[in-house]
């Protein structure tokens, strides 16, 4: 299996959501204490004694959050790619139907402008007298 080791130093788009990696413990069943204080570096760091009291599961855990991280963020990337590939597509949409637009009007006018596709009053009396024909029989 190959692994990305990410720092939990290093910054990311998510260490605002996540924090330090070793204060992820309530995502896994374990309860870690939370601390009553609304400034983050004392809760970093109460996080962070709870986490080194810990048996050797912290450093799977570590290597876990790190893997499912960068998943996350290879997700992310994913989903823009997608999201563009999604805009250019409807943008090519737009231009297509654009073109049948005036290729149908273009068509049309040829159309109407031929004596092939005029309706003439003869065809429809052919169809009446083949009518009475075979009437006759």
């Amino acid at each position: 299996m190959s692994a990305s080791v990410v720092s939990p130093s290093t910054p990311s788009s998510t260490d605002g959501d996540i924090g330090a990696f070793g204060g992820m413990d309530d995502d896994r069943g374990v309860i870690s204490p939370r601390p009553m204080s609304t400034d983050s570096s004392t809760g970093d760091l109460a996080m962070r004694s709870a986490s080194l009291d810990c048996s050797p599961d912290d450093s799977e855990d570590a290597e876990e959050k790190a893997r499912l991280t960068c998943q996350v963020l290879e997700l992310q990337n994913t989903l823009d790619d997608l999201s563009t590939r999604v805009d250019k597509v409807k943008e090519e949409n737009l231009k297509l139907k654009s073109e049948n637009q005036v290729l149908g009007q273009y068509i049309e006018n040829l159309m109407s402008a031929s004596s092939v596709f005029q309706s003439t009053s003869p065809k429809s009396k052919k169809k009446s007298g083949g009518k009475g024909k075979k009437a006759d029989k």
